[in-house]
């Protein structure tokens, strides 16, 4: 028996315990929670790396890109979902189809980019796995969002910017929110909510991101 078939065997009573956790945490949206708990987190991350999964850490994906942390995830979405519900959805930096995945279970649709080929290409592979067929993928600059999907009523990005790209700005429906980590040093997860005065700001918790770089590869 594989190590993932090990874990899978077992990943029921971890994915609880990660759910609890996350209430003692502070998330307190049911739904965001129980979207969490249907994707099975392991299938996403390197087979020696599986038996981590339901850890609350953000975990390695290769190409100096990470898995990001369950509360991180959790925290993102119960903020974007807070008093209505996601609509038509963007995640820019679809790594490994994780987000993407938790993002399906709250949505009909999410449209994803990501910059780095072979990661494109790995979450295809797992949201197929688990048949996950509401999200569309795409090899793009997440600088440029999705223009020829816009607008979208939530934009999340997992990956910091030194400041909000404008393309993404362009793109965000009225009424819409975005969230994203901001910052070079320091970083921090910026709201920003299109209302009929224009954009507003929210400057949220403190984090950890990877930077989001120009390109594709």
């Amino acid at each position: 028996m594989s190590k993932v078939a090990g874990i899978g065997m077992t990943s029921q009573r971890t994915r609880a315990r990660m759910i609890e956790r996350l209430r003692d945490q502070g998330i307190r949206d049911e739904q965001v929670l129980a979207a969490i708990a249907a994707v099975p987190r392991h299938l996403f991350v390197e087979e020696a790396l599986a038996s981590r999964a339901y850890e609350d850490t953000a975990l390695p994906l290769g190409f100096a890109q990470t898995i990001s942390q369950p509360y991180v995830v959790a925290r993102m979405i119960e903020v974007l979902r807070a008093g209505r519900e996601l609509g038509k959805t963007l995640e820019v930096g679809a790594g490994c189809g994780y987000q993407a995945a938790v993002l399906a279970q709250l949505t009909k649709e999410v449209y994803a980019v990501e910059r780095i080929e072979p990661l494109l290409a790995r979450a295809k592979r797992n949201l197929s796995a688990i048949q996950q067929f509401n999200v569309r993928l795409k090899h793009a600059d997440g600088h440029f969002g999705l223009p020829e999907a816009a607008p979208f009523d939530t934009i999340i990005v997992a990956a910091a910017a030194s400041r909000v790209p404008p393309a993404l700005l362009q793109q965000l429906a009225p009424g819409g929110r975005m969230i994203l980590p901001l910052g070079a040093g320091e970083q921090y997860l910026s709201l920003i909510e299109h209302r009929a005065e224009g954009y507003v700001e929210s400057r949220l918790d403190g984090v950890r991101f990877v930077p989001l770089l120009s390109g594709t590869e």
